[in-house]
């Protein structure tokens, strides 16, 4: 590091024009990565739901509609009136750019009881649309814009309200709160960030630093996202994890970059030396917190759902180019700047930390009583805790959005006024079965629990009892070796109850050798697997490499074994807080309404785990650090965590509170997912830099004492001939 920052300090201004030139030159290409993103990206691919989907395509040419759509009349749906307005609105869907077909309770033959609702007075119409992701939502948007302004004061569909769901929709919706949330959520939080950092700096110049970092970290990232969009699907929501997580690294590290370099100019050192010390020793602490940090977000690409890999990707994208710009952009500009860094001070008196003040006067009060402050402390923590002992967890569907969106209202009429689940059917894929073993799999799978009726090439099933004579209206259900069943259920496909439907068809005895089940509930069966399949590799790849990453930063085995345990702890809180509000239905009145479905998003829940996990991480060794620097210099350990902790620990809890800023910043946006990421990422972060760091790091070192620093004698020999130490 020593040897980067006199690289720094010789060409400065190279490293500022070839840095601006490079993020010049990527903003051109990150800023088209925007239209390629995606909104979906929640199911597993390799599954057999995928699979499933993959022959629905093409092998029988059916897709699943994206828009659902439903007419309730003012009279019974076969009245004329109701018949003549459900022509006219077929008609409009057909004359639709990128509708390319429109199937409804009316073009079925017969007319299946469970496409009209248990009133009689509302139908189904299914509008499948051209077969680009890209264009599904716009053309959605445009349906739903058409009937929203056709609904009052006008003759054209006076007998009819028209609410429209599915996934297009639902998708519309997302990226239209998210665009407009996010906006207002910048237009406050950042604003209040630069406050907060003309304070937390000191002044005006060195307050505009993290931005410098920022921009190189979050340009660079869309540059990156730029190019995974064309190679893979990548999902919208990178973008947010990108933005918050630049903005936050730039700041942390920016804080800690400046306060060493004036650290070292009050010692005396020259501006150019002060530089290449403050990247000898800073830049170390930065450079081991990004590796750590981005091998914890790299961990996100274990799962086999785009949505989350997407995070993998914009995670390591913002950690690695926030390190480059902390240990090159910033050196440079400082190098350059000079004393001329406190330009256009807003604080009375000296700059430069000191080492005695309120936090040393924390650190001496806890290691006085260590073992009151642990057990109290472990108890309130073990209480939040315990608010997720009944978590139970689930998947996103149409109600991450608000209560009062049209979609979800459309949802809520599907899921409450209509017998069966018609827009989630339960696809069942045969392969190479012959006509006695469908007609067998289609009578016995009409007698499971919960499904209303089963059609297959058989004719229509119901109950048990098989009516053969629709059998030619199915015989498309047929294609080379393989065979389409398909039932509907009356259960809610996205829960447990749908799961424990799948399972029971795929555990379904037969003699038929290849049967894959698809549809909605499957996919989200199968995405759910996929999740708890992968968690136990993902939490050994965080474990292994952060007390890896952390025994090569102190040459210590029991430091990584703490910070790995007591992060596990601060998380355990986190989601019990998060089950609290979510599951619970706490603290609207802080983050705005959102949808209680009883269950919290497993995805969302695994990214927030992993961010803050990361994060945490960070703070850990920009304390660890300075403890470590000072017993180096032969301080005893109550010594060295006093000065330590006073050295770092207004950088941790100022860069956690300006960090948490930036992320509640989400919770502004209307779907709930983005408020979870938000609340829960700045929840962890300040109870980490706070509760942790101040009382259990304190507390617990001094228990331990001189075995703080323990290793092997054969590890220390290795830590030793790698140089790591300084």
């Amino acid at each position: 590091m020593r040897n980067l920052g006199k690289f720094v300090t010789s060409h400065s201004k190279w490293v500022l024009f070839g840095f601006a030139a490079l993020i010049l030159a990527s903003t051109f290409w990150g800023f088209q990565s925007f239209a390629g993103l995606k909104a979906g990206g929640y199911d597993d691919p390799g599954a057999d739901s995928a699979r499933v989907t993959n022959v629905m395509k093409t092998e029988f040419s059916q897709n699943v509609a994206e828009l659902i759509m439903i007419a309730d009349f003012n009279s019974d749906v076969e009245n004329p009136a109701s018949v003549a307005t459900a022509n006219k609105l077929v008609d409009y869907l057909k004359s639709v750019d990128g509708v390319v077909g429109v199937a409804s309770y009316y073009s079925s033959t017969p007319h299946p009881a469970t496409l009209r609702s248990i009133d009689g007075k509302a139908a189904y119409f299914f509008v499948d649309l051209v077969n680009d992701e890209k264009r599904q939502p716009k053309i959605a948007q445009g349906i739903m814009d058409h009937f929203d302004a056709n609904q009052s004061g006008s003759t054209q569909y006076s007998n009819a309200k028209i609410y429209i769901a599915g996934w297009s929709a639902v998708t519309s919706e997302i990226n239209g709160k998210i665009s407009t949330g996010l906006a207002l959520a910048e237009s406050i939080a950042v604003p209040l960030t630069i406050i907060l950092l003309l304070f937390v700096f000191g002044s005006l110049a060195a307050s505009s630093l993290p931005f410098v970092v920022a921009a190189v970290s979050i340009l660079g990232s869309f540059f990156v996202i730029w190019i995974s969009t064309q190679v893979t699907d990548t999902s919208i929501f990178a973008v947010n994890l990108v933005t918050g997580l630049g903005l936050g690294l730039g700041i942390d590290y920016a804080l800690l970059i400046v306060n060493r370099y004036r650290e070292e100019r009050a010692r005396g050192l020259e501006v150019s030396d002060a530089v290449v010390e403050t990247v000898a020793t800073a830049g170390r602490t930065v450079f081991f917190s990004g590796l750590t940090v981005a091998v914890v977000m790299l961990s996100l690409g274990f799962f086999p759902q785009y949505f989350l890999r997407s995070f993998a990707i914009g995670g390591v994208s913002a950690v690695c180019l926030a390190v480059v710009g902390a240990v090159m952009v910033l050196p440079a500009l400082m190098n350059l700047l000079g004393d001329k860094i406190d330009k256009g001070k807003v604080l009375r008196g000296q700059l430069t930390p000191k080492d005695h003040g309120v936090w040393s006067l924390v650190a001496r009060f806890v290691m006085r009583r260590p073992l009151p402050i642990l057990f109290v402390v472990l108890l309130g923590l073990g209480g939040l805790l315990s608010l997720s002992n009944n978590v139970t967890w689930g998947q996103v569907d149409d109600r991450i959005l608000a209560k009062s969106d049209r979609v979800v209202q459309a949802a809520d009429i599907m899921r409450t006024r209509f017998e069966g689940r018609e827009s989630s059917p339960y696809d069942v894929v045969l392969k190479d079965a012959t006509e006695n073993q469908i007609t067998d799999f289609t009578i016995a799978l009409s007698k499971l629990p919960h499904i209303k009726r089963v059609q297959s090439t058989a004719g229509i099933a119901q109950d048990g009892t098989l009516d053969p004579g629709y059998a030619t209206v199915f015989a498309s259900y047929k294609s080379g070796s393989y065979q389409h069943i398909q039932a509907i259920g009356d259960v809610e496909p996205r829960a447990a109850d749908g799961v424990t439907l799948v399972n029971a068809i795929r555990s379904m005895p037969t003699s038929i050798k290849t049967v894959w089940v698809g549809g909605s509930a499957a996919l989200y069966a199968d995405s759910m697997s996929g999740i708890t399949r992968q968690l136990p590799y993902t939490a050994l790849w965080i474990i292994i490499s952060t007390l890896l990453l952390l025994f090569l930063f102190t040459g210590s085995v029991i430091l990584p074994i703490k910070a790995v345990l007591l992060n596990v702890v601060s998380l355990g809180a986190t989601i019990g807080f998060l089950t609290w509000v979510f599951l619970d239905g706490n603290l609207k009145w802080l983050i705005g309404d959102f949808n209680t479905t009883g269950t919290l998003d497993s995805s969302s829940m695994v990214l927030v785990a992993v961010i803050a996990f990361g994060l945490s991480m960070d703070y850990e060794l920009f304390l660890l650090s300075r403890i470590k620097e000072q017993h180096d210099a032969g301080l005893n350990t109550t010594e060295a965590v006093s000065v330590g902790l006073q050295r770092s620990g207004r950088i941790i809890t100022t860069a956690a509170f300006v960090l948490a800023v930036s992320f509640f910043a989400f919770t502004i946006i209307d779907v709930s997912i983005m408020k979870m990421l938000g609340l829960g990422v700045a929840f962890a972060i300040l109870l980490d830099a706070t509760i942790v760091r101040a009382l259990l790091v304190p507390a617990l070192m001094r228990l331990f004492g001189d075995f703080n620093w323990w290793a092997p004698k054969w590890l220390k020999r290795v830590y030793d001939k790698l140089g790591l130490g300084h």
